[in-house]
């Protein structure tokens, strides 16, 4: 991809913004980078990029910085249909993403991960399964470490693993992962698409440009992924729950008790895959008792990590020695305290309906649970059945606590709070020994939150202040 002389503009002045920037004024390109928000925390961000001698607009978006680029590269926070990017377009621009622009200079294979729930889990687990097999491994992508980082970084790895938004696939044009992986698609991000059907579309695309010789490994348990499935041209290997019916020559099931696998022919499937003499191992298991993960969701990713890390030349032993290891990331039905008897959990990633119906699945004790935020464009209603099942009491904050106590008051009883702290003070009230006070918002934190961490901090220092 030649870059030099052309004229560029990146739309986004996040961090794989900044990244994507640099690296195209390295390469020779006239660029320009234009971001609406007046936020001063972007001043910095600015100031670096404008002392290397790039252009910024801050604040606004110059329709003429548009019309004159050859190149639009997308932040993954700017949606693709905004007016200038469609003009652009309409005046024959490319619209790509960091991703796209990163794919084109990355020479090593790539494992790439998306999924509306899981995603950071089964990317991380992945690196670390491909690491335990002796493999030198970057892990980035969505998870913070733009894939453009890597490009220019030196360390040259045996393999990338990315996770991948659906933001960032729907600006991909060639983007051909050696492995993708697809966990789930469930209702996310409406209030940015325009319908479901389009939401799933664009998580389908990671599979598009994938040939003979790649792998696509996907939920068949997802009956929205297993519709879409028949148009994946590379090979698949499918993990589902052991009630779904399997139409499958290889797999991964998730049973009872433990992880069933079942692949021909992937020589790194041996235990030891420098050894010619070892025996080729078609069928193993995984007992859920060595995996330090809560929950059956999770069982769904470490099936789909261990398929992606043997697809991509990693080994069993490799696999094996990353799950004794491997704990729960943070903010992901992560433990706080035990306070008279009463178990504390923070769950803040939990962004959306169905992530929070997990959570809620995990426990088999009441559960006191916190929810609101902004809302994604979900329906609360879907919650109604765990709701009935498993929640003692909810308690809602932010802008939907409203919507949610419409959508589920009548079910369960309702507590309205006006702040996380506040809201954990009065769960303390009405939690007996032997429940769970769970976090788990199914929304946004954007009304009251920089992020889902600082939501989940602050959850964790609500907690400890009430033993303090």
């Amino acid at each position: 991809m030649e870059l030099s002389g052309k004229k560029i503009i990146v739309v986004g002045l996040g961090k794989s913004g900044v990244s994507s920037a640099t690296f195209l004024k390295k390469r020779g390109a006239n660029v320009i980078v234009t971001d609406s928000s007046k936020d001063k925390k972007l001043f910095d961000a600015a100031g670096k990029l404008q002392k290397i001698g790039i252009a910024v607009e801050l604040g606004y978006h110059d329709s003429s910085s548009f019309r004159d680029s050859e190149i639009i590269v997308l932040s993954p926070g700017v949606p693709h249909t905004i007016e200038p990017v469609v003009n652009a377009a309409k005046n024959g621009a490319s619209i790509i993403g960091e991703i796209e622009l990163a794919s084109r200079f990355i020479k090593e294979p790539i494992v790439a991960i998306t999924g509306t729930n899981g995603k950071t889990t089964t990317t991380i687990l992945t690196g670390k399964m491909l690491e335990e097999s002796g493999l030198k491994v970057f892990v980035g992508g969505n998870i913070g470490n733009p894939l453009i980082d890597y490009v220019d970084s030196g360390n040259k790895a045996d393999i990338v693993v990315a996770e991948i938004s659906s933001f960032q696939l729907d600006t991909i044009e060639y983007f051909s992962p050696k492995v993708s992986v697809l966990l789930n698609i469930t209702e996310d991000h409406l209030d940015r698409y325009p319908d479901f059907n389009a939401y799933a579309k664009s998580k389908m695309r990671i599979f598009i440009n994938q040939k003979d010789g790649d792998y696509a490994v996907f939920n068949a348990s997802d009956k929205h992924i297993s519709l879409m499935a028949k148009d994946i041209k590379c090979r698949i290997l499918p993990f589902f729950n052991h009630n779904t019916l399997n139409d499958y020559n290889e797999f991964a099931k998730i049973a009872d008790d433990r992880i069933v696998f079942n692949i021909n022919n992937i020589a790194a499937i041996n235990s030891d895959a420098t050894n010619p003499d070892k025996t080729f191992e078609k069928e193993f298991s995984l007992p859920f008792s060595g995996i330090h993960l809560l929950g059956k969701h999770n069982m769904e990713n470490v099936a789909a990590a261990t398929l992606a890390t043997l697809a991509a030349g990693g080994n069993i032993a490799g696999i094996k020695s990353a799950l004794e290891k491997f704990k729960s990331l943070p903010h992901r039905i992560e433990h706080v305290a035990t306070i008279n008897g009463v178990e504390y959990y923070n769950d803040s990633k939990a962004t959306t309906v169905d992530s929070v119906i997990k959570a809620l699945e995990v426990f088999n004790k009441p559960v006191i649970l916190i929810m609101g935020g902004r809302n994604k464009g979900s329906n609360f209603a879907l919650l109604a059945d765990a709701a009935k099942k498993h929640v003692k009491r909810l308690i809602l904050i932010g802008e939907s606590k409203e919507e949610i106590k419409s959508s589920l008051g009548g079910i369960v009883e309702t507590t309205l709070s006006d702040s996380l702290e506040n809201a954990v003070v009065t769960a303390s009230k009405f939690a007996e020994t032997d429940e769970v006070v769970l976090l788990s918002p199914a929304c946004s934190s954007f009304d009251m939150f920089t992020s889902y961490a600082h939501r989940g901090e602050t959850f964790r220092n609500a907690v400890k202040s009430l033993y303090l």
